[in-house]
């Protein structure tokens, strides 16, 4: 064991003892059962959509329990750290309802009394417990060189051991004192490293939340916990400011994937060194992709949909979102009401082991059913907030004609049985909708166009001019279509397929594509809302200047 004067003299003088840091971040008053989760994202890049659904696990499970979530930013990497992510962090949970209890992003103004919640600001924090574990003789500066430390990798290889740093092969674990100083007498850069009295081969075993009992292999390494002195700042590694954060935030329940099962050795061996009680953990199956026969990891590098800002910009209603992120996770959710699964806590022993599938088409179609369900004002108030982000032209556009919109919304909507679902995220009213705004229809003015069909462009030219000259539009529906039939009959339409099928010689077409006609040139597509609603909601000015637009 090292000299205190010496350790000491290796830190900051004015660092907090660890009471003081215990009297500072004292355990919480709350009760019985309580859970406190936190999430820790790293600002290394964008929000996963994993991310997403291990935060809203985090946050369900500290809020059915009247705990607390916390959201604490993992930042110790800076060299890899992405300019804006803090400010990406704050619009994803905003936008998807996991505001965060404590930490000081996503939040109006920092909040809490057990930060600072970025990581880079606690650097005195971590290395008080370095320093203290140190003059205890569980950790130690480790000068040791990239060359020198892939020497031993190499040898370790060439004799067929584990690689790693212990034992015999951490030449600075047992190093006395005097070749510590005489190292930091020729200004030898170092790292702080924890003795590990785990042995290779030996097993370990816990209990996970989720998983039950697991048993792995223990660790042996005498892994890194303070980075190197030439940094800037000296801040520790991941599994150290984990434990370290855990212990101080009083976290007692840990949600994170599986990917970090293999760290839980690690992580109880520092936590007992520290003295601190070790937290639970359930580790989550991570979210995979279909591929052809197989499934696979959803990849940040491959999978447009593993991004966050995804169904931001698509215009996923934020309900429907939650929902299918639920039932991901408690698949019985998927099969209740949307308001119902909201409502109801997850429970850990309703998790899958397997790793859930993320399906955009089954989003959509969840998406859709709920947005059919909304009033339309609510309907035209989210299309409106995501165009405010992402389309200005259609903001301008539901300004310029907030009645017609309604009414655009309302087509096949309102008082039926089944309503159209054109919506599956806020991002398709323009193609489901635009046709009903000048600004954004495009007048289809060829009669030579495809969308007509087979008809002849004089013809296509003629029905559109008649029906443009003789149109009516006072009426109810069946009044309404009449003219579109007498229109077909004038212009020797056959008035059924029957009929059309005796003789197809005889006619230019059926009914149906003299109506056609009409609905191109009105709607610009062959399909659409039911033609007589949406002249309801357009005007017959606007009618009738659209059919003159394909006569020329």
């Amino acid at each position: 064991m090292l000299d205190r004067a010496l350790v000491d003299g290796l830190f900051p003088a004015d660092l907090p003892e660890p009471a003081e840091l215990e009297e500072r971040y004292p355990p919480r008053d709350l009760a019985a059962g309580a859970l406190v989760t936190r999430f820790g994202p790293s600002p290394t890049g964008f929000v996963h959509i994993g991310g997403l659904y291990t935060a809203m696990v985090s946050r369900d499970l500290a809020h059915s329990t009247d705990g607390v979530y916390v959201l604490r930013i993992e930042d110790t990497d800076q060299s890899r750290e992405v300019e804006g992510a803090d400010a990406q962090f704050t619009r994803a949970f905003d936008a998807f309802g996991l505001v965060p209890d404590e930490g000081d992003t996503a939040l109006p103004a920092p909040r809490g009394e057990y930060g600072p919640y970025h990581q880079s600001q606690r650097a005195a924090i971590y290395q008080t417990y370095v320093r203290e574990l140190m003059r205890q003789g569980t950790a130690y500066p480790d000068f040791a060189t990239k060359d020198e430390l892939a020497q031993i990798s190499d040898a370790q290889r060439t004799l067929k051991l584990p690689t790693g740093y212990y034992g015999r092969w951490a030449p600075w674990r047992d190093a006395s004192e005097d070749e510590v100083r005489a190292a930091l007498d020729e200004g030898r850069p170092w790292v702080a490293r924890f003795r590990s009295e785990g042995k290779v081969g030996e097993r370990f075993a816990f209990t996970d939340r989720l998983r039950g009992r697991v048993e792995m292999e223990d660790n042996h390494n005498d892994v890194v916990i303070l980075k190197s002195s030439e940094s800037p700042v000296r801040l520790p590694t991941y599994h150290f400011a984990h434990a370290v954060d855990d212990h101080l935030m009083r976290t007692n329940l840990v949600v994170r994937t599986e990917e970090w099962l293999s760290s839980v050795p690690t992580h109880r061996q520092l936590f007992a060194a520290l003295g601190f009680d070790p937290v639970d953990y359930a580790h989550l199956a991570p979210l995979m992709k279909q591929e052809g026969g197989s499934k696979r990891k959803l990849s940040k590098r491959k999978d447009a949909e593993a991004a966050v800002d995804y169904y931001l910009e698509a215009g996923f209603p934020v309900p429907a979102v939650q929902y299918y992120l639920r039932g991901l996770a408690n698949p019985r959710l998927a099969e209740v009401p949307l308001a119902e699964a909201l409502a109801t806590p997850l429970r850990l022993d309703e998790f899958g082991l397997a790793g859930p599938l993320v399906d955009t088409v089954k989003l959509s179609d969840i998406s859709a059913d709920h947005i059919a369900t909304l009033p339309g004002p609510e309907v035209l108030a989210g299309v409106r907030a995501w165009a405010a982000e992402y389309d200005p032209e259609v903001v301008k556009v539901l300004d310029a004609n907030p009645e017609l919109a309604l009414a655009a919304i309302d087509v096949e909507r309102v008082g039926v049985e089944n309503p159209r679902k054109d919506l599956a995220k806020w991002s398709d009213f323009r193609e489901a909708y635009g046709f009903f705004f000048p600004e954004l229809f495009t007048d289809v003015t060829d009669p030579d166009d495809e969308r007509f069909g087979e008809l002849d462009a004089a013809l296509v030219r003629t029905v559109a001019a008649d029906l443009a000259d003789t149109y009516t539009h006072e009426g109810d529906q069946p009044t309404w279509f009449q003219q579109i039939r007498d229109l077909a009959t004038r212009h020797g339409f056959a008035p059924n397929p029957k009929t059309y099928k005796k003789d197809p010689d005889a006619y230019p077409g059926m009914l149906r594509d003299a109506a056609n006609v009409a609905r191109v040139a009105i709607t610009g597509a062959q399909r659409s809302p039911d033609l007589y609603e949406v002249t309801r909601a357009l005007g017959a000015d606007e009618v009738v200047r659209r059919l003159r637009a394909v006569t020329g």
